[in-house]
């Protein structure tokens, strides 16, 4: 990351090549007619983020979903500033598609996807489908595919008013059982009816691992090992459904510590 003041446009235009990160202390309108000239698409801009002089405010200016906003949100954290986040599906406070493809450690194959399903994502759920192959898959323009990478999907289930240190406790004793740690995990699953639980995200947080929420339609296609007390609402499971979902094998079977359940998966 680079931090600049105003000067020559050469020297602007450089750094965006240069750098992954841009802060540009200066004023907006400043900012656009400085990288105007540089400007491509948004999968190859460099995120830049406009600061005020008195550190008041940071405006992610292009790049807010690849990684502007997160500064604004650093910049928020370290120093103070508000950070003027204005992407559609923040300022609603709905998930986006590079989100969930960040969350799940994965990349976007086909990009031309991405405004149709932020739009969706405004509007609705958006269904997350794992499809494992060898297969051959038709997509419509409104259908994102994400490709993925390694690291260990942890399903997690849990009753009502979990405390975040028993999450944390529950999934660490797993991870240990497993001979791996909190650095390994890519994503935490789990189904939407717990997205009010603030235990969950409390933990989450403490872990620095992303939460995706799956739909009952999600979780209900796996076939998981194990009876599950979910059933009782419908449901063929939690833990173990959202690890299926989400990964190519179950390394884990469900566990049950007291109030929290964990599966893993890769």
């Amino acid at each position: 990351m680079v931090v600049y003041k105003k000067g020559d446009p050469e020297e602007t235009l450089e750094s965006l090549r240069e750098f992954d990160l841009v802060v540009a202390v200066m004023a907006v309108g400043i900012v656009m007619r400085l990288i105007c000239p540089a400007l491509r698409n948004k999968w190859t801009d460099r995120p830049v983020v406009a600061i005020d002089a008195s550190l008041r405010s940071a405006v992610p200016i292009v790049g807010g979903h690849h990684g502007a906003n997160d500064l604004a949100l650093h910049l928020h954290q370290n120093l103070g500033v508000y950070p003027a986040i204005t992407t559609a599906t923040e300022a609603a406070d709905r998930p986006s598609l590079e989100g969930a493809a960040e969350s799940l450690g994965a990349r976007l194959a086909n990009r031309d996807s991405s405004k149709e399903v932020n739009l969706a994502f405004l509007r609705e759920d958006v269904p997350i489908i794992r499809l494992s192959g060898p297969k051959v898959v038709l997509v419509d323009e409104d259908v994102a595919v994400l490709k993925r990478s390694g690291g260990v999907v942890v399903g997690l289930g849990a009753r009502r008013g979990v405390d975040s240190s028993e999450v944390l406790e529950a999934v660490a004793s797993a991870l240990k059982s497993a001979g791996m740690g909190v650095e390994d995990i890519r994503v935490i699953a789990t189904a939407w009816i717990k997205r009010d639980e603030i235990g969950i995200k409390r933990a989450a947080e403490e872990m620095g691992c992303p939460v995706v929420y799956l739909e009952e339609e999600v979780l209900n296609a796996q076939s998981p090992t194990t009876e599950s007390r979910a059933s009782s609402l419908g449901l063929v499971g939690v833990a173990e459904p959202a690890v299926l979902a989400l990964s190519e094998r179950l390394i884990m079977p469900k566990r049950v510590y007291g109030r929290v359940t964990v599966a893993l998966g890769e």
